[in-house]
């Protein structure tokens, strides 16, 4: 399956006309495979968060149901019980603790205790051995010994309970009976240090993404109501006391405060919310009393889309997990094949010992088990993803943090992405009308249009600065709203022709205007030019300027130091606009930098279908040239086809945009450039962790295998290359929860 078919199901159209050659937003309808997206039963269950989490990824799953993938193809790996690890419940139990303690103790007494001085030297002397050390050995290892007949009713038979339960009792059979003892007990003390060390990771994970909230206070007839979020409808009134969390989206009708986004964005810092503030479920209310009509219900708000991707992160598999997986399905029946010739053929060949084989063979099967290999990839990945997120980062599976750390090639939109996307109008000239008067024609045909530009047309034509001539010459003139608008008609990156009181009026750019045959001037000025004109008389223009991002500078900077070798902006502004905006990323470029041009191309004048075309004729040329992958970074909602098109498609949302979420593999929640290069240190850093664990544990296994099979290692070593090495792994795989700027 293609990356597109993967995470991309059926992008609808944008609209690909517009005025200026910017594209208009258009709505994007895209459907995700997630289980819980389309259904409430995750949410809407208290059960489901109050007991056993489906944030947490329980196998408890019965009780939520709101997973519907089975379980049963774990049952296709070799050491399932490893991998049950990173799911389950990971806490280490008292009974445990209990049994080792009194194991350890029973096990050291064992070297002191006199037996044969207590049973003599018949029979019964070398029975009690035995007796002392079988007690002991089912009081640490009865649970490993029932999972493993257990595993064994079920097909499940290259578990790792079933070679630690078959290298202890062969180690009593041959009667080493204290090494049997002590293969189980350390192996248990290194399941507890596991379970600890795993825990840790997916708590630590968890509390950064601990953002869901418990309940929300309802203003119902006057009364204050506690209810579930779930239950709170759109339109609702929502009271949020200080320390309390936001549980929905929505707008503050009343009160102010300081909020806490940061398990959203990453951002320390409060944003001081006011009347009219647009506030995000999952913030934390930290000062002020809020009074919030809610915008969504709580299925569709922003702390449900995070949780939800948060939480399948991990159900798409890299190909090093993968790969980890097919290994395991085959390495451990050849290694328990292989533990059972050495053996058996010797002696029976060679007229060998057979002690000392079936002892070497016993060794063989202790150091066999991949778990280090299991546990640790998916830790690795999981980490990093948990790490991502931390900063305001979120990735939508391990297979694209993989992606991202082969990325070497970045395409960037230009507006909304490097530049502010908030419009405004710098200039007004007019040939004939007044200059207020040609800001109302033209906000009274934009007044339809979602576009950013068109918007910032209304806005201007509504909010005059105070004192200014257009002001005064406002006065006497009729609002957008009282405009009689007949129709528009868009004219694919062109522009628009609307009928306004009977009249038709061109609004576009110099080709249109070309294309209709009215003589405009050229515009030197940086910035958009919305050309105006009634029936075919010019009558003027409009400058809209965009501001660069204050970021963009320094995060090109830095995406040029993690290796990044080309980056490509595409745009639909002409292309003096184009180059402009490039030669002024390069003069805000700190000096301490050496490079030269952060952009090193730049295709201008686009419509939307052009963007794809570039985007796959670089794609086109990667392949052919280079190992290395294409990201495409655009505002999610524009740029929807491009972002389903590259390799990996990043979105600049900002909080709480849905379109950006739905659309993207990767999401900059706080719509920072900066995010960027330390998304990509954190996918190359988890990488190696991911590349250091796989050698670490393979050579240490084959090492061990091999002294095992010459008979040099015993089992005190074969301990160590099965836990110690899962351990060590799992520790190093920690490491990537963790990112320094």
């Amino acid at each position: 399956m293609s990356h597109i078919e993967e995470n991309h199901k059926e992008h609808s159209d944008c609209n690909q006309s517009c005025h200026c050659n910017h594209e208009h937003k258009a709505e994007h309808n895209h459907n995700t495979d997630h289980c819980c997206h389309a259904s409430a039963r995750c949410h809407d269950s208290a059960r489901c968060h109050d007991s056993v989490s489906c944030h947490e990824h329980s196998h408890e799953h019965s009780s939520c149901g709101c997973h519907e993938h089975s379980h049963n193809a774990h049952e296709e790996h070799c050491c399932e019980h490893c991998e049950a690890k990173l799911h389950g419940d990971n806490t280490v139990s008292r009974l445990l603790i209990i049994r080792i303690i009194v194991s350890a103790v029973l096990f050291a007494a064992g070297f002191f205790l006199p037996f044969e001085k207590l049973a003599g030297t018949g029979p019964l002397g070398s029975f009690l051995p035995l007796a002392y050390y079988l007690w002991t050995y089912l009081i640490i290892g009865y649970d490993v010994l029932l999972d493993a007949a257990k595993n064994i009713r079920k097909g499940q038979i290259f578990d790792e309970q079933f070679l630690m339960a078959i290298a202890t009792i062969g180690a009593f059979a041959i009667g080493d009976y204290a090494e049997g003892v002590a293969v189980m007990l350390f192996y248990q003390v290194g399941e507890m240090f596991q379970t600890m060390a795993v825990g840790k990771s997916r708590r630590s994970i968890a509390s950064l993404m601990d953002i869901r909230p418990d309940y929300a206070i309802v203003l119902r007839d006057g009364a204050e109501i506690r209810v579930a979020p779930e239950d709170v409808t759109p339109g609702e009134l929502i009271l949020v006391k200080p320390g309390e969390k936001i549980p929905l989206d929505g707008i503050v009708v009343s009160g102010n405060s300081s909020i806490n986004t940061a398990a959203l964005t990453g951002e320390s810092l409060p944003q001081n919310v006011a009347v009219d503030s647009r506030v995000l479920s999952g913030s934390i209310n930290l000062d002020g009393l809020l009074t919030i009509r809610t915008e969504s219900n709580y299925a569709e708000s922003t702390v449900s889309k995070i949780l939800e991707l948060v939480e399948h992160a991990s159900s798409k598999k890299t190909k090093v997990e993968s790969f980890i997986t097919r290994f395991s399905r085959y390495y451990t029946p050849c290694v328990v094949l292989g533990a059972l010739l050495l053996a058996i053929v010797p002696p029976l060949l060679f007229q060998q010992n057979v002690s000392e084989w079936l002892h070497r063979g016993l060794v063989f099967l202790v150091v066999s088990c991949p778990c280090a290999l299991v546990v640790s990839v998916p830790l690795s990945f999981f980490g990093g993803i948990g790490g991502a997120s931390r900063k305001g980062i979120l990735i939508k599976g391990s297979s694209y943090l993989e992606l991202l750390s082969k990325v070497d090639t970045i395409v960037f939109d230009k507006t909304g992405t490097l530049t502010k996307g908030s419009f405004s109008v710098s200039k007004i000239i007019s040939e004939t009308l007044p200059e207020a008067e040609l800001l109302q024609l033209a906000a009274a045909a934009e007044s339809h249009s979602t576009h950013p530009i068109a918007r910032c047309i209304v806005a201007a034509s509504q909010t005059l600065s105070a004192g200014s001539a257009l002001q005064e010459e406002q006065k006497n003139m009729a609002a957008p709203d009282d405009y009689s608008v007949a129709e528009v008609h868009e004219i694919a990156g062109k522009g628009i022709r609307a009928t306004i009181n009977d009249k038709v009026y061109s609004l576009g750019n110099a080709a249109l205007m070309t294309e209709l045959g009215i003589t405009s001037p050229a515009i030197g000025d940086c910035g958009t030019v919305i050309y105006i004109a009634e029936e075919n008389t010019y009558l003027g223009y409009l400058l809209i300027a965009d501001e660069l991002k204050p970021d963009t500078a320094s995060a090109l900077s830095a995406l040029k130091q993690t290796g990044i070798k080309k980056t490509i902006m595409l745009t639909g502004d002409n292309k003096t606009i184009a180059y402009a905006i490039a030669d002024e990323i390069a003069s805000k470029l700190p000096k301490t930098v050496t490079v030269n041009n952060p952009i090193d191309e730049i295709h201008a004048e686009l419509l939307p279908q052009d963007k794809v075309s570039i985007v796959e004729q670089l794609l086109d040329t990667a392949k052919a040239h280079s190992s290395g992958k294409l990201s495409f970074v655009g505002d999610g909602i524009n740029d929807a086809p491009v972002l389903a098109r590259a390799d990996v498609g990043i979105a600049m949302g900002g909080i709480g945009s849905d379109a950006a979420i739905e659309s993207a593999d990767i999401v900059l929640m706080d719509d920072r450039l900066t995010k960027l290069p330390t998304a990509i240190a954190i996918a190359k850093k988890t990488m190696n962790i991911v590349r250091q664990n796989i050698w670490f544990a393979l050579l240490a296994k084959a090492v061990i295998l091999v002294l095992g099979a010459l008979g040099i290692a015993n089992m005190w070593i074969a301990v160590f290359g099965d836990v110690g090495v899962m351990l060590l792994a799992v520790l190093n795989a920690m490491r990537a929860m963790f990112h320094r700027e």
